[in-house]
């Protein structure tokens, strides 16, 4: 059944209207009108906001509102307004009434029910979803008003500040959160100035107590989801950091607060709310006001974008500890056999040797090649006793490997580096994890990887035993340790002979970009000692791939081509024009690509 709202003014009430009027007249053409010819004749609620009005500069005479945003129609202030607008608009079906949802600051979340003719007049006063009523940008309403005053608040025609309004009566009420009871939002009924508005603001109230209501119940639902998804979450992985949110209920574990400071936690939270409302987004690295970075990866399982329920591991990627003072980088002068000057080595091998060195279960991740196992094993020859062992994913492909794994697990003070785990297969990846269930304490582990991004299960497996993650940095962006990698790999290859490298040949190695990282420059110099066991290398004696310089990284095609040119050029002494004719292309095309790939001639 409809609920009639139609009240006919009594005389009395359209006198009152008319005093208000020629009252707003006054305060509108007189700045210092004094506050005996307006109270009295004016609630006082209203006056006031007449004077905030007049400070916020809202023009009287004209109304132009913003278009602030589009608005969220999946927040919780939503999910609980829905069903009690929806039954609201059918009561209401029948009367030119509109039913208006906003935001804390005024904007217009949804607009219900109402006539044509009143949603005409809407429209022309921007009273729409996007535009913003708040007493800053709409002088005295019904929204604004009652989300200044955080009180229930009905405007009936001239007591609106813009003219524009004065046709319409507004009831809002504020609507609260109901366990902090900070105001989330406003619900106001409109209609024309003739209707009833006493009732009007009845009704609003009524509603408002409704959805209050639904907040409540919906967050009752969803904290004990929440509560329940991250008990969850830290059973499974005890020795992880884990962060839990919903609305405005946060829960993190003692390992996660005693990791990070208060600062650092409020920034993280901070991204930790941006990530959640993103859907798309799987993991990301942020950076925290103490320099340190950490690394957010959503529990899949137990997080749920409908709910507004997020659940977080959080990786710490800058491994520096706040009560363990920072050295600076020593552990390369006393880690055998790595080499590397450069202060992004320096500071991740010295990082890796602390960890090793304080017993900590550590990730090392980086491009293929790039030295990860290397030095992982190093620091674990120098800090860990007995015998390391290392396992490869290539060696779990025989079926004995994981009993072995099992059964080093299983020693006390065991040590092992597990190599490539990104390379394991799924149901790989959940046995070990399973094996290692319980053994964090027993002995030391040490992984390396391609990226800590790399695939869902491996978040979900074996990332949460380590708290921690180094990243090796690629080759070409510590180019300047090829100074002294190149001749340490040298006498490697030679069994401890001299072999120069003349400072042009060392020029274009550093111009290559090293896609292979040492591995490659392993291998390099191993095809240039294959043919030259004596003397000083010089640039002719170095493979063709690392005699041309390119402008950019070069296809398979491109690299293909570029080496066919070198080699051309080299067989027909260096002639580009008897080069090109033994390649079949013109001289213009083998100047063109000459220049094109960087190639020393």
């Amino acid at each position: 059944m409809s609920t009639a709202v139609k009240h006919q003014p009594t005389a009395q009430a359209r006198r009152s209207t008319t005093f208000v009027a020629r009252a707003r007249e006054r305060f509108l053409s007189d700045d210092e009108v004094p506050d005996d010819r307006i109270d009295g004749t004016v609630r006082d609620a209203i006056s006031t906001s007449w004077r905030r009005s007049r400070s916020f500069k809202v023009q009287a005479d004209r109304l132009e509102l913003p278009f602030v945003r589009e608005p969220n129609t999946d927040s919780p202030l939503m999910s609980a307004a829905r069903p009690v607008l929806d039954q609201l608009a059918v009561d209401l079906s029948d009367e030119p009434v509109s039913i208006i949802l906003t935001s804390p600051d005024g904007v217009v979340l949804s607009r219900a029910a109402g006539s044509g003719e009143l949603l005409t007049q809407l429209d022309a006063v921007s009273l729409a979803p996007g535009y913003s009523y708040s007493e800053e940008h709409a002088g005295t309403n019904g929204i604004g008003t009652a989300l200044e005053s955080r009180q229930a608040t009905l405007v009936t025609g001239p007591e609106h500040y813009a003219g524009a309004l004065a046709q319409l009566s507004c009831a809002g009420v504020p609507i609260r959160n109901p366990f902090s009871g900070g105001i989330v939002g406003a619900l106001d009924l409109t209609g024309w100035v003739e209707e009833g508005g006493s009732l009007l603001l009845s009704l609003a109230k009524s509603a408002t107590v409704q959805i209050e209501q639904q907040m409540l119940a919906n967050a009752s639902e969803r904290e004990s989801r929440l509560l329940a998804a991250y008990l969850a979450t830290c059973r499974r992985a005890p020795q992880m950091m884990v962060l839990a949110l919903a609305a405005d209920v946060v829960l993190m574990n003692r390992r996660l607060r005693q990791s990070i400071d208060p600062q650092d936690q409020v920034s993280m939270l901070e991204h930790a709310v941006d990530q959640a409302l993103d859907a798309g987004a799987v993991r990301r690295v942020n950076t925290l006001p103490s320099g340190r970075t950490v690394r957010l990866a959503p529990v899949a399982e137990f997080s749920d974008t409908d709910a507004g329920i997020a659940v977080f591991h959080v990786h710490l990627m800058d491994p520096g500890s706040f009560s363990e003072p920072r050295r600076r980088p020593a552990a390369t002068a006393t880690l055998p056999g790595i080499v590397g000057r450069s202060s992004s080595w320096r500071e991740c091998c010295d990082r890796i040797a602390q960890h090793v060195g304080a017993g900590r279960w550590i990730a090392v991740s980086g491009e293929r090649g790039s030295g990860r196992a290397a030095v992982l094993r190093a620091a674990a020859g120098q800090y860990r006793r007995g015998t390391i062992r290392v396992f490869s994913a290539e060696d779990f492909s025989d079926a004995d490997t994981l009993d072995s794994f099992s059964a080093e697990i299983e020693r006390d003070d065991f040590a092992i580096i597990l190599r490539d785990i990104d390379e394991f297969d799924d149901d790989m990846l959940f046995d070990v994890a399973d094996v290692l269930q319980g053994r964090e304490h027993a002995g030391w582990l040490g992984i390396t990887l391609n990226t800590v991004d790399t695939l869902p299960a491996l978040g979900a497996t074996l990332l949460p035993f380590f708290s921690h993650t180094v990243e090796v940095p690629p080759l070409r962006h510590r180019i300047e340790d090829l100074q002294v990698l190149v001749p340490a790999i040298l006498r490697q290859l030679t069994r401890g002979k001299e072999l120069p490298v003349a400072p042009d040949a060392m020029r274009q190695l550093s111009k290559y970009t090293w896609p292979g990282n040492v591995a490659e420059l392993r291998q390099a110099l191993r095809d240039v000692v294959t043919h030259h066991r004596s003397g000083t290398i010089t640039v002719k004696q170095l493979p063709p791939t690392y005699r041309a310089q390119s402008r950019h990284t070069l296809t398979r095609i491109e690299a293909l081509e570029r080496d066919a040119i070198v080699r051309s050029l080299e067989e027909n002494g260096h002639n580009k024009l008897a080069a090109a004719h033994a390649l079949g292309i013109s001289r213009a095309t083998i100047y063109r690509k000459i220049k094109e790939f960087g190639i020393d001639v």
